[in-house]
């Protein structure tokens, strides 16, 4: 339904570039010529099926793969390497005795992805999950047949996925746990099967048989799909700049699991970036490049091209150092004005985001203002948790101790207050001084970025850097001063010298 928006299926052997330009590609043995090419090849790039001793040419779910692609890429100077990853077996729903597992329901809380949605599926209309585990039958199967795996049969030449690894693996790994847990999912509301997370493998066919029929609920089991390990070729994120546009060929992108990755969010979150970049360029705009303090994305692409990876990257929580302030519920908050720049929301929306912050900071003045000491209704609440109010304090100070709500607090003040907007509000005043001290560590971080580095500079040229630094920065060609500092290898002295020289001598480090 999108204007001017023309898909077509085939498969794509060559990229077509002039003076180091994506100008098109070839597409079933024709030429489409245009100002901006986005590859997101998945793990559809010469990719092969692995199942026990066989390793068969195909895309998952047998779809078409090719290598020319490959080789088109590499013939234009862009550095290719294998990864692995996997998918479990697809098992008919009906054929599951869920007596067997254990019920895992999701939430009742009105939780959804976008500020526009104003209903979701009731509660008792969702579908849940159920939860069993492996056992010791299982894992013997396992055991017995470990070398019939492609894994450990020696076919597997990728480097695998280090957080979501096939199920012999982790028996492997993590020998001493006596059980794994799996998860029952319901693959679609418009199928009937039943996909089995956390049990990804690439046994043959018959093994699989067994050591699905020993799991919990599943002995009678009919498989629909069994699982597989699939190979692929994915380019160095390296070869990227922050707007995922390829360093040596301009007007080409690159978006998902083809930069490294792994999941489908991540790919989403490239996909988005790549695609608004490709249109900035087009219209002769700055590229938006999300800071690390601004959205998990900016995380997830400063790592790829500042640090790349040599397996398939997932994005942890963990990675990020602001996470604090990268919250689900301060989203709009932070990327609004980035997506009114960029033309990705609509003037309604924009309306709504404006209220709710009008809202908001309308709340806490109201907070601010209200003295509660003496209050009969806050000091019979604050009992109830086990709390007493014996100074001066406002319902906004109040609010900032453990257990005490927002919206309680609204309701017995009597405050007309959305619950969405008294949940982010108490988030935002209970943890206050956190949050505070995360952006002035991250304003540090922003100043770092806020300074240009030369592009591109031969930094062996540069002295008083350390010779690892010398080459890593060569590599990786950073375009800030914030970047050379996240790189592995480059230590705080080599940036104290390119903030000298930066100061010295502007974005000029050597003579030509």
């Amino acid at each position: 339904n999108t204007e001017n928006l023309e898909v077509l299926e085939g498969c794509v052997t060559k990229i077509l570039v002039r003076d180091h330009q994506c100008y098109g590609v070839v597409f079933n043995d024709e030429e489409i010529h245009g100002k901006a090419t986005i590859i997101t090849t998945g793990t559809y790039m010469d990719a092969t099926i692995l199942v026990g001793n066989t390793a068969t040419p195909s895309g998952p779910d047998g779809q078409r793969t090719t290598n020319e692609l490959s080789q088109s890429l590499r013939e234009e100077g862009l550095r290719l390497f294998r990864l692995k990853t996997g998918t479990p077996a697809r098992i008919l729903t009906e054929s599951i005795d869920f007596s067997q597992a254990q019920l895992e329901l999701g939430t009742d809380d009105f939780i959804c992805f976008s500020e526009d949605t104003e209903s979701i599926l009731p509660y008792d209309q969702q579908w849940p999950c159920y939860l069993i585990y492996t056992n010791e039958n299982t894992h013997k199967i396992i055991r017995d047949n470990l070398t019939k795996s492609a894994m450990y049969s020696g076919l597997v030449k990728g480097i695998g996925p280090r957080y979501c690894p096939s199920i012999e693996d982790k028996l492997v790994r993590f020998a001493d746990k006596p059980r794994h847990q799996l998860f029952l999912e319901p693959e679609s509301a418009s199928m009937n099967t039943t996909y089995l997370q956390g049990f990804s493998t690439s046994m043959p066919h018959d093994v699989q048989e067994q050591m699905i029929r020993s799991l919990p609920g599943l002995a009678n089991c009919v498989i629909k799909k069994y699982a597989y390990a699939i190979e692929y070729d994915a380019i160095d994120p390296l070869q990227l700049k922050p707007s995922l546009e390829y360093k040596s060929i301009s007007h080409l992108f690159g978006a998902g699991q083809i930069n490294g990755t792994s999941g489908y969010e991540e790919a989403a979150g490239q996909g988005i970036m790549a695609g608004i970049n490709a249109c900035a360029l087009l219209d002769g705009k700055a590229p938006l490049v999300l800071k690390r303090d601004q959205a998990y994305i900016g995380v997830l692409i400063d790592d790829l091209v500042t640090k790349g990876t040599k397996e398939p990257y997932r994005l942890l929580t963990s990675r990020a150092e602001f996470r604090l302030l990268l919250r689900h519920d301060n989203a709009d908050q932070r990327l609004f004005d980035c997506a009114c720049e960029y033309g990705v929301v609509s003037a309604k929306r924009k309306d709504k985001y404006l209220k709710k912050i009008k809202a908001m900071q309308s709340f806490k003045d109201e907070l601010s203002s209200i003295q509660v000491q003496g209050n009969t209704d806050v000091v019979n609440y604050l009992h109830t948790i086990n709390q007493t109010l014996s100074v001066a304090a406002t319902a906004y100070d109040i609010i900032k101790r453990p257990d005490v709500k927002a919206m309680d607090v609204a309701r017995i003040l009597k405050i007309d207050v959305d619950e969405a907007v008294a949940r982010q509000c108490g988030i935002e005043i209970k943890y206050e001084g956190y949050i505070n001290k995360s952006r002035r560590e991250a304003a540090k971080l922003l100043a770092m970025d806020n300074q240009p580095l030369p592009v591109p500079c031969d930094y062996m040229k540069v002295s008083h850097l350390s010779l690892e630094g010398q080459q890593k920065l060569n590599q990786i060609q950073p375009m800030t001063l914030g970047q050379a500092s996240r790189i592995s290898g480059v230590n705080p002295a080599d940036i104290a010298v390119l903030a000298m020289l930066l100061k010295q001598k502007g974005l000029k480090f050597y003579e030509d």
